[in-house]
C-alpha cells in the first residue's frame, strides 16, 4: 500500500510479537492512513510511522528537531539538534525515509532516557580508564598496586587506543577467552577491572551498555586446595621457630591473613577475654617500604575470640618476645624493626619442609580456620564476621567437609543408634496417633 499522507493521534502503542523473527510491529490508538481518499487503520512498522511523522512536522514547519538533506552524491544525510548542539548521522542514507527513520530513532531514544551523546563514547579507553584509577583515592596500596599491573599488562595493550563506544562485546569475548588460556590466574581479576570501568562509562552516561557481558567471566577458577588436618596444624606450629609460633597460632585459630597477623601491636590482644582485635595490616610496597593501614575489606576490622589453648600460646608469646609498649609490635625483625613478609614466609617454608607439607601455604591456615568455625555450626554471617568478609560467596568458600570431621560425625551416629530405642514417628514427636490413643488404658 503507498502511503501518501499520515496523521496519528495518540500514542504508539506495541503490537503483541510479530512472526517468523519480523521487526516488532507498532500501531497508534487510532493511526489513520489516507489513501485516494480510502480510510484504513492497518498495523504498521513503528520506525517507518514516527520517520513519517517527522517528516510531516518537519515539512509542515512544526518541528526543528531534524531532517535529511541530499547530498550531491543522491544520497541523504540526516541530523538534529539537542540542547543547543548538532548531532549528524554517522553514515549516509540511500532514501530519504531512511534518514528520518533515524531521526525518529534518535528522538524516541532521548524521550525515553536512553539517548547516549555518540561525542562521549570517543574517548580512548586508555585515556577513561587511567582517569577512571586516578579519580579512585579510596582504594588500599596493595589494590592499587594490582590495578595498575592490570592494566598495564592485560587491559591497556588490547583495548588502549580503541574509543570505550568501538568495544564490542565479542572483542571483550575474544579476549577473556585467550586471557584464560594464556594467564588463568589473571584472567578473572583482569575482567572484573574492565568490567568496573566500563560500569563507570555507563554510570557517567558515556555509553548506553557495557560491552562486558561475558557469563561468569569474573569468577576466580581456583583448583581446591587440601585441608590441614588439626596434627597437620599442630605440627607446623612446633617445627616453627619460637617467636613465631604464635603466626600459626592466629592464623590457624584467628583465622588472620598475614598480612593482618604483622600489623598486631601489643594493645590488640586482651588476654582477660580471650580476644584479639584487627585493625590494621602490614602491606609491602613495590618500592620494598612498608605501611601499615586498613585490612584487606571495610568488614576486615573486627574481633576474634580465640580457643582458650590458642590464647595460652599468644600470652606466651606475649611475656617472651613482645616489648612492654602499648604499640610494640607483635613480630618483629632484628633490632625491633617491623618483620618483613619474606621473613615469615621462609620460617613456614622451612617448617612446612620438616613437617614433609611441602605444598602448604600460610593461607592454608586461615582456610583451616575457617573450616573449623564452619563445622561447629557456625552460620554463614558468622563466619563473614569471623574471617572480616563483606561477601557471603567469600565466606562459603571455607565450609567444606573434612576427614576428621566425618570421623567425628560417623562417631556421634554410632552413639547415637547405640543408645537409642524404636519408636513409632508419631510417638518420637510427641504426638501419638489416633489409633495409638485409642489402644492406650484410660486413665479411670
Amino acid at each position: 500500500m503507498k502511503i501518501t499522507h499520515s496523521t496519528l493521534v495518540g500514542p504508539l502503542i506495541p503490537l503483541s510479537g510479530g512472526s517468523g523473527g519480523a521487526v516488532n510491529q507498532y500501531h497508534t490508538r487510532p493511526v489513520r492512513f489516507r489513501e485516494s481518499g480510502a480510510s484504513a487503520t492497518p498495523s504498521c512498522l513503528w520506525l517507518v510511522a514516527r520517520a513519517l511523522s517527522v517528516e510531516a512536522d518537519t515539512m509542515a514547519g512544526r518541528s526543528t528537531f531534524g531532517n535529511a538533506r541530499k547530498l550531491p552524491s543522491g544520497r541523504y544525510q540526516a541530523s538534529y539538534w539537542y540542547q543547543g548542539k548538532r548531532y549528524i548521522a554517522p553514515n549516509t542514507f540511500e532514501s530519504k525515509a531512511d534518514a528520518y527513520a533515524w531521526v525518529a530513532n534518535e528522538r524516541t531514544a532521548i524521550g525515553r532516557g536512553a539517548w547516549v551523546d555518540p561525542e562521549a563514547g570517543k574517548v580512548k579507553f586508555s585515556t577513561f580508564a587511567e582517569q577512571w584509577l586516578a579519580n579512585r583515592p579510596d582504594l588500599r596500596p596493595r589494590s592499587e598496586r594490582l590495578y595498575r599491573s592490570l592494566l598495564d599488562v592485560h587491559l591497556i595493550p588490547n583495548f588502549g587506543e580503541t574509543p570505550i563506544a568501538k568495544v564490542t562485546p565479542s572483542s571483550v569475548s575474544t579476549w577473556q577467552a585467550v586471557l584464560v588460556a594464556k594467564s588463568p590466574g589473571a584472567s578473572a581479576s583482569a575482567y572484573r577491572l574492565l568490567r568496573a570501568i566500563f560500569a563507570s562509562a555507563v554510570r557517567d552516561d558515556k555509553l548506553l551498555r557495557s560491552p562486558c557481558r561475558v557469563a561468569k567471566g569474573g569468577m576466580d577458577r581456583t583448583v581446591e586446595r587440601p585441608m590441614l588436618t588439626m596434627a597437620e596444624v599442630q605440627a607446623l606450629t612446633d617445627t616453627m621457630p619460637d617467636n613465631l609460633r604464635a603466626a600459626v597460632t592466629l592464623a590457624a585459630w584467628g583465622a588472620l591473613r598475614r598480612g593482618e597477623v604483622l600489623g598486631l601491636r601489643r594493645r590488640d590482644v586482651d588476654p582477660l577475654r580471650s580476644l584479639v582485635r584487627v585493625e590494621q595490616a602490614q602491606v609491602e610496597l613495590n618500592d620494598g617500604s612498608l605501611i601499615f593501614g586498613s585490612p584487606k575489606t571495610d568488614a576486615g576490622v573486627r574481633a576474634v575470640h580465640l580457643p582458650e589453648p590458642a590464647m595460652s600460646e599468644v600470652s606466651r608469646h606475649l611475656d617472651a618476645h613482645v616489648g612492654a609498649e602499648r604499640d610494640a609490635l607483635l613480630f618483629t625483625g632484628r633490632g625491633g624493626v617491623p618483620m618483613r613478609p619474606r621473613t615469615l614466609a621462609s620460617a613456614f617454608r622451612s617448617a612446612r619442609t620438616k613437617c614433609t607439607l611441602p605444598n602448604a601455604h600460610f593461607h592454608d591456615l586461615r582456610h583451616f580456620a575457617l573450616t573449623m568455625a564452619a563445622t561447629t555450626g557456625a552460620s554463614t554471617a558468622e563466619l563473614m564476621r569471623r574471617a572480616g568478609h563483606r561477601s557471603a560467596a567469600a565466606a562459603l568458600r571455607y565450609q567444606h567437609a573434612t576427614e576428621d570431621r566425618d570421623k567425628a560425625i560417623a562417631v556421634a551416629l554410632g552413639e547415637l543408634a547405640r543408645g537409642a530405642s524404636v519408636l513409632p514417628i508419631a510417638r518420637a514427636r510427641g504426638n501419638p496417633s489416633r489409633t495409638n490413643r485409642a489402644r492406650q488404658p484410660s486413665a479411670r
